[in-house]
């Protein structure tokens, strides 16, 4: 059963704890709250702003799970405060586990901070859940995919548009690294895993899938160096530095270019391009 009272509290406080430079935003120097307008939690939180409002006056409907998580997330709630979070709601949380959604706050802070460069935040299957603005320049929004579509391994064999933002000569290692990283996740969780799902969704599928997966290869590990072909401002060579979340199994994605390189003053360009349009799902 959901406590509207308790619920109130709690977001009007974590609300009111937040300030704008923890999510990234202007302060203004006309502000007189004390902490985040309940507007700018409703944009964190993908809703409308009289939605959260009513939430906050113990009023409105009953937030569904996928409303909970979203409010979580757009609070930069810790994984025991969305947890309390969705008791509040009158929901049992999330069971602990890979493959989550919810992002840490620490990581929402450094990809907050990193607006002029590209960046991402994935899971072990390759579905991203978080992109900076310039990471969405480079790639498209990765973000709006559903279903197995969200991890980039099915696209790869699945959606020739996903192929076309890299050289083809990468394209062989690609297919057989996604399918190597795909075989390395589902052996760590094993039978019955989304791992698994992807594995046999794949198989049925694609040939090129099959004919990898039989070879049983492992190990074949991501480039330092990775290449993209954007269509307005052509090839790119991307260093690559990622850092673990290993409570989560997340993986926080930084592309930087060598100061003074054909792919450094590309960067510069793309920020004043605009976003390239993500590429469609079958």
């Amino acid at each position: 059963m959901i406590d509207r009272a308790g619920l109130a509290g709690f977001l009007r406080t974590r609300r009111e704890a937040l300030q704008p430079e923890d999510v990234g935003l202007p302060r203004g120097s006309r502000r007189r709250t004390s902490g985040l307008r309940r507007e700018e939690v409703a944009a964190l939180c993908h809703m409308s702003a009289d939605y959260y409002a009513r939430l906050e006056r113990q009023r409105g409907p009953h937030p569904s799970p996928q409303m909970v998580a979203s409010i979580a997330q757009g609070l930069h709630l810790t994984r025991a405060e969305r947890d309390h979070l969705f008791r509040l709601a009158g929901h049992e949380p999330p069971v602990p586990g890979a493959g989550g959604d919810h992002l840490s706050p620490g990581v929402l802070r450094i990809v907050d901070r990193l607006d002029d460069t590209p960046a991402e935040v994935v899971t072990e299957l390759g579905e991203t859940l978080r992109q900076t603005r310039l990471g969405v320049a480079l790639v498209g929004d990765l973000t709006r995919y559903t279903g197995p579509s969200r991890s980039i391994g099915y696209r790869w064999f699945t959606d020739p548009a996903t192929r076309a933002l890299y050289p083809p000569e990468d394209h062989d290692f690609y297919s057989r690294m996604y399918v190597s990283g795909l075989r390395r996740v589902l052996t760590l969780r094993g039978p019955g895993s989304r791992a698994e799902h992807l594995a046999e969704l794949l198989a049925a599928r694609d040939a090129e899938f099959r004919a990898l997966w039989k070879e049983h290869e492992i190990g074949v590990l991501p480039r330092q160096v990775k290449r993209f072909l954007h269509p307005e401002v052509g090839l790119l060579e991307l260093h690559c530095q990622t850092m673990l979340d290993p409570e989560q199994s997340h993986a926080l994605l930084v592309y930087t270019a060598v100061p003074g390189s054909e792919s450094h003053e590309k960067l510069r360009l793309l920020s004043v391009v605009g976003d390239l349009p993500a590429p469609t799902a079958p």
